[in-house]
């Protein structure tokens, strides 16, 4: 019991030299007074730059934390390819699966930083124009699944609501 006592004291003590005298602080006092002054700037998620605007990641999230927002002026960025909108991600409907980072064709065809990322995108140097004119090879399967998730959300719904009618219908037969 004794024991027990003295480490409950020896706690309480602890904790009142953290509070009342910033003993042991983790956090230096500027970087306190700049978090509590809302001063801290939230990381980059999405480089704008280096996005070609397809509304994949947008398409692919499971929360629909990704909203693609107008740009002011449009971009071309090769003969057919004009890029209207980017995304923006919304970091509390996010629950960090990274389908919109691995699903970003600038990761998955280039081989290249993702243009969007859950954390911190980093900085992502990257000549689209080159990349987007250089020929790649992608099976067909592959294709197929990305055009799906570039295409309208309700394609893929309807998909799955016809697939889901043909089993029902087989049987009912």
């Amino acid at each position: 019991m004794k024991n027990l006592i003295r480490i409950m004291l020896e706690g309480a003590f602890g904790n009142f030299k953290k509070v009342f005298f910033a003993s042991n602080r983790v956090t230096d006092m500027e970087m306190r007074e700049d978090i509590l002054n809302g001063k801290i700037k939230p990381k980059n998620k999405v480089a704008i730059d280096a996005c070609i605007g397809c509304s994949g990641c947008a398409n692919i999230c499971p929360t629909n934390a990704i909203d693609m927002v107008d740009l002011e002026t449009p971009e071309e960025l090769m003969d057919g390819w004009i890029k209207t909108q980017v995304p923006k991600l919304n970091s509390e409907k996010c629950v960090v699966c990274y389908y919109c980072h691995d699903f970003c064709p600038v990761y998955a065809l280039f081989g290249e930083k993702a243009t969007i990322h859950p954390h911190d995108v980093g900085k992502v140097e990257l000549d689209l124009e080159e990349h987007m004119n250089k020929p790649f090879k992608i099976s067909e399967d592959k294709l197929s699944f990305i055009s799906q998730y570039l295409s309208d959300k309700t394609v893929i719904k309807n998909n799955t609501s016809e697939n889901k009618l043909k089993k029902l219908h087989k049987f009912s037969k």
